[in-house]
């Protein structure tokens, strides 16, 4: 049997942030002492890619002791700032996954909650080391999406991270975690090798390797807490009111879904 690796998710990284980013939004100070945690715990970040090969391995390789995943969704910033130099001090890997259409500069079409990154930190970050995954171009939620608009946020996002970083990105988040079987089919089918949604427990290889889980790091989040989380004890219990709010979304999102599908056959 795999031991569960606990793979974190980390958003922006920031003293001041915007207020629709506050609640998912470390300190700096606060990422830097979690960083600290890791190092003295003996903990090994890996990449979600490095992961995913080890899983796909069949016991052929092996995980290090101690695994761990450090992951930022969107693209803020302040993980160029104040991230990258906490990284790299320990030597650890990490991976960025990035909603292309948010990023300053070259294809950027608005949306964006907070102050973004642009290209050129995105291969900085990369040639530090840092897995560049995929996020979906304007981040919607998928599950919402015709096919059409579906098939285009996933690829456009990858070909834009292929042209840009130069390597095209296997491993892909779902923008909210949300997802169903038509978009995990389409991530798929886009050539993504992993894909990771939220979920607030341990990813195991049962999973599926399109629907890892991850578990949230939020400003609130103390480092008592992290620790407890990182080192997988009461996370049912931590985590007990994000479960229940996500079982609730869920059925919404499916009758949402539902009601679209018959408008169109209708009309």
């Amino acid at each position: 049997m795999t031991d569960p690796v606990p793979v974190l998710m980390y958003h922006a990284i920031a003293h001041d942030p915007a207020r629709r980013t506050h609640a998912l939004s470390v300190s700096p100070g606060a990422f830097a002492e979690q960083m600290q945690v890791l190092h003295e715990r003996g903990f090994t970040p890996l990449t979600t890619a490095e992961l995913g090969e080890v899983w796909r391995s069949s016991g052929s390789r092996r995980l290090p002791a101690r695994p761990v995943l450090v992951t930022f969704d969107d693209g803020y910033e302040g993980v160029h700032r104040y991230a990258l130099p906490v990284l790299a001090e320990h030597g650890f890997a990490a991976t960025l996954f990035v909603s292309t259409g948010w990023l300053r500069g070259a294809h950027e079409e608005g949306g964006a909650l907070d102050t973004m990154l642009d290209w050129d930190q995105v291969r900085e970050l990369a040639a530090a080391g840092t897995e560049i995954g995929g996020h979906t171009h304007s981040h919607p939620q998928l599950d919402q999406l015709d096919d059409e608009q579906l098939w285009y946020e996933t690829v456009r996002c990858r070909d834009l991270v292929a042209d840009e970083v130069g390597t095209a990105p296997r491993s892909f988040a779902y923008p909210y975690g949300y997802s169903s079987r038509r978009v995990r089919t389409a991530v798929r089918a886009a050539g993504f090798a992993q894909s990771f949604a939220v979920g607030n427990s341990l990813a195991r290889p049962e999973q599926g390797p399109y629907a890892l889980r991850r578990l949230t790091v939020r400003r609130s989040t103390g480092l008592d807490e992290f620790v407890r989380v990182v080192e997988g004890r009461a996370i049912a219990r931590t985590f007990a009111k994000d479960r229940a709010l996500t079982k609730g979304y869920a059925a919404v999102r499916r009758t949402r879904r539902g009601l679209a599908l018959l408008r169109e056959a209708v009309g």
